[in-house]
């Protein structure tokens, strides 16, 4: 016999449902533990990144319930979204089809895996039955005044002809379509999340348990700063613009001030561009720009002149030319800067461009005045020559709120602490998204649609072949009695954000069948006590999920011990492989699946280009299918490999030399179960030995798992199978050996875990079985080896009694042969025995 992945491990996934071993329960008895991995979108196939990932929360869920936990491992599918939307409209069809005929597939292909999920949970967000919940929540926070309607400028993506939040624009494009983002004013719905950028910032402090680098990222997108806001008195005005309302961060700057400026979006620019063609000119050239700090940033500074000026508040006769500029953001602040160029590169560049003055407020502390903008960190000490504290060495920190108390004594504005977080626009005007359940009345206004209404579900008859949303042209569906008074209304065409769908689905999945968005168990198996997925949802996902929280809780979805999700949130890397190209007549690369090179040449001998290993991409078809490894070798072979070769937070590069590796080492271990099933020898004096390393491998593996170090397990296990391949144990204490190497290869290599289990006569299934627990006795060495150290380098080694005094191991030192030798007589100094550790000799 030999081992056959193939034959073994439907037979097992097999038995695990029969038994329903994955169907998590709520038992008051057992503490809970609820593991979840970042759901995927349905585009059709998974791949390796997605085996990673799930085995990791496989791993966590399997060993949680070993240990005595009601384990929830649910999955469900991301499903609504513009990909879709774009399959319609180039393949023909309906988005319902392609995602839901998607899910199919990739289901299909996550079977075979062997993850201990309850299927039973399972939904789609696209489902009626989800984001009808969804709706009903939406009108929750409707009452509550977490959800508003208002005109503003927003980024639209031109490609996909959708709004798209500023988390969701990448380098100035959209973050699917790759798009140049541009700037629109439409009347958008918002949730309030502003409100909770204090709390959401402070809080970041109690999530011990998250990467740092992902804490470190929301804290800088939430932005907290302390500044002054102010008024400038106006020169030259139109009527009703007196006074020009600032916020600065720096307002230890004010006295190098050489101009002021105002967004293409501010009132007093729309009152100038109703009067000016040129102003209006300029301002329609601004609002091209999108609306993100990142696309401001990068584009080139440009201004125009209003004629007005402003004076300074220190010095009436101070006055600084007012510019319209296309840098700067109405929704943040006033809408209106002062520029300090002599420390700010931004305003440095713009009052290069327009010939301002640079005057410097501050210098180093040992050098002259440097060229260009002077931007030292602000925790950085300085010599302010124009400060509020007169000459004087100050750190940024220091000077800022001087300056906020200096200015609000003499009546110069007020300290305030605002936000870089703006609120979230929710509105996306396209038809595969949950839509919004509001009625637009003549008479009444927005009304609320009655929640006996929902859900409000999308019509399957539309048509793509036309740009724009379907819901606008699909009168039968658009056109509705009014909730309120029973007349012609016309629904909300907008769809939801599909990242509103991913804010919450972890406290559905608590109760997915509820008549209400949570229910009954949701208080029990709240909060998610270990959360996986990559790091490029830090900010998106990561911190809407946060605030989605605290707005359930507001609105009775969710307990007040919930507001936070994830009590734990671990990022793992990605699955990496070589990119194997050749170029085609024009020189323009030519990219080939891995499965279609051999021995560096493409299947018709063409020698290939290899790049070195980078992220699997469908584009770079530097991809490996899973279900491809599973047919060759098996679903516990790319469970063991991607576990394997990496710490999980880094990147894993896939070869097929070690999954060939990874295979043949499974298949070992099947084979020495199946020699101890025949072995015959006597208990002997080696079975404590064996028993020892029984407890070690416990002992490191648990630490491995616990730990997230799944690599360190793997490499104890691989250590572990060795020791009983050699071992000369009795039959007895072998089979005891290797139903602990079932036990602990059971959460990351299940199939071979039951192979093993059965095999040695194990009572049911390993997936149940308890976790193994090290005998402590067993832990404690009987001999240690200590290195011997002389003057300072290691010459010898001693391995002594594990409880022997010092004084008896200086004796056997001093007569080491080693040691005798390198000292040829020298008189010894000192020396000192660090029990357990190591002894120094100095000659």
């Amino acid at each position: 016999m030999t081992y056959a992945p193939a034959q073994s491990e439907p037979k097992w996934q097999k038995a695990w449902d029969e038994a329903e071993v994955f169907l998590a329960k709520r038992d008051e008895t057992k503490p809970k533990y609820y593991v979840l991995e970042m759901f995927p979108y349905p585009s059709g196939r998974i791949h390796m990144g997605h085996v990673r990932n799930y085995t990791m929360g496989d791993v966590v869920a399997r060993y949680k319930s070993s240990c005595g936990f009601s384990v929830l491992h649910p999955m469900g599918w991301d499903a609504f979204g513009m990909p879709a939307e774009n399959a319609a409209m180039e393949k023909g069809g309906h988005p319902k089809e392609w995602t839901y005929g998607n899910i199919a597939v990739m289901k299909e292909q996550m079977r075979p895996l062997g993850l201990s999920i309850d299927w039973t949970r399972e939904f789609a967000t696209c489902d009626p039955e989800y984001y009808g919940q969804q709706q009903a929540m939406f009108l929750d926070m409707l009452d509550e005044g977490l959800v508003y309607r208002k005109s503003a400028q927003v980024n639209w993506d031109p490609v996909d002809m959708t709004v798209l939040a500023n988390e969701q624009v990448i380098d100035g494009k959209g973050w699917r379509s790759g798009a140049a983002v541009e700037r629109k004013e439409l009347t958008q719905w918002f949730f309030r999340i502003s409100d909770f950028a204090e709390d959401l910032l402070q809080a970041l402090d109690g999530l011990d348990n998250w990467p740092e680098k992902v804490r470190l990222m929301q804290a800088n997108w939430i932005g907290q700063s302390r500044g002054l806001q102010f008024a400038f008195s106006t020169v030259d005005a139109p009527e009703g613009f007196d006074r020009l309302e600032v916020y600065t961060t720096r307002p230890d700057t004010l006295m190098g001030a050489s101009f002021a400026a105002i967004s293409a979006d501010h009132p007093l620019a729309k009152h100038l561009e109703r009067h000016d063609p040129k102003i209006a000119e300029f301002v329609a050239e601004c609002r091209k720009l999108g609306t993100t700090a990142e696309a401001l940033e990068t584009a080139e500074k440009l201004g125009m002149d209003t004629g007005i000026r402003v004076r300074h508040p220190f010095d009436t006769s101070w006055e600084l030319p007012v510019y319209i500029a296309n840098f700067i953001l109405m929704d943040y602040g006033t809408g209106a800067i002062f520029g300090c160029p002599p420390h700010d590169a931004r305003d440095f560049e713009f009052a290069q461009k327009y010939s301002l003055p640079i005057d410097p407020v501050f210098q180093p502390l040992d050098e002259g005045i440097p060229p260009g903008a002077y931007t030292p960190l602000k925790s950085e000490k300085v010599r302010y020559i124009r400060g509020f504290a007169g000459d004087a060495e100050q750190t940024g920190e220091e000077a800022v709120a001087a300056a906020i108390a200096f200015c609000e004594s003499q009546g110069v504005g007020r300290g305030v602490t605002n936000y870089r977080l703006r609120d979230w626009g929710l509105s996306r005007q396209r038809y595969w998204g949950c839509p919004i359940p509001v009625v637009h009345c003549p008479s009444c206004g927005v009304v609320p649609e009655k929640k006996e209404n929902l859900p409000v579900r999308l019509p399957d008859d539309v048509t793509f072949d036309q740009p724009g949303n379907p819901l606008d042209r699909h009168p039968t569906w658009r056109d509705t009695p009014c909730p309120s008074c029973g007349a012609a209304a016309k629904r909300e065409t907008d769809t939801m954000d599909t990242f509103v769908d991913s804010s919450w689905y972890f406290a559905r999945f608590t109760a997915p069948r509820a008549t209400t968005p949570t229910g009954d168990e949701t208080d029990y198996w709240m909060n998610v006590d270990q959360y996986i997925g990559g790091i490029e949802h830090a900010i998106l996902h990561l911190l809407y999920s946060r605030f989605f929280c605290r707005a359930m809780h507001r609105t009775g979805h969710l307990p007040a011990t919930a507001q936070e999700p994830f009590n734990a949130l671990f990022t793992q890397g990605m699955v990496t492989h070589e990119i194997y190209q050749t170029r085609d007549a024009s020189g323009r690369p030519v990219y080939h699946l891995p499965e279609e090179v051999v021995d560096g040449r493409t299947l018709d001998g063409t020698p290939v280009e290899v790049i070195p290993s980078a992220k699997m991409s469908k584009s770079k078809k530097n991809v490996v299918d899973p279900m491809n490894i599973i047919a060759s070798f098996g679903a516990d072979t790319a469970r063991w490999f991607v576990m394997s070769d990496s710490p999980p937070e880094r990147d894993v590069e896939w070869t097929a030399s070690g999954a060939e590796a990874a295979s043949k080492f499974l298949a070992r271990v099947w084979r020495i179960a199946d020699e101890v099933t025949r072995d015959t020898t006597a208990a002997n004096d080696q079975d404590k030995a064996l028993a020892r390393a029984s407890a070690r491998a416990i002992a490191d593996v648990t630490q491995g798992i616990e730990g997230f170090a799944f690599n360190k397990a793997v490499a104890k296990l691989y250590e572990y199978a060795n020791t009983l391949s050699k071992s000369k144990a009795g039959a007895d204490a072998k089979r005891d050996a290797m139903k602990v190497m079932a036990q602990l290869l059971s959460p990351l290599v299940p199939h071979l875990a039951e192979e093993v289990w059965h095999m040695l006569g194990g009572q049911g299934l390993v997936a149940q079985a308890a976790w193994p627990k090290a005998d402590e006795a067993l832990l404690v060495a009987d001999t240690v080896t200590l290195p011997i150290q002389i003057n300072g380098k290691r010459r010898a080694e001693i391995s002594v009694p594990a409880e022997m005094p010092a004084s008896e191991v200086e004796k056997l030192v001093l007569a080491h042969d080693d040691v005798v030798k390198f000292l040829a007589g020298q008189p010894i100094k000192k020396l000192i025995v660090v029990p357990g550790r190591i002894v120094n000799v100095v000659a």
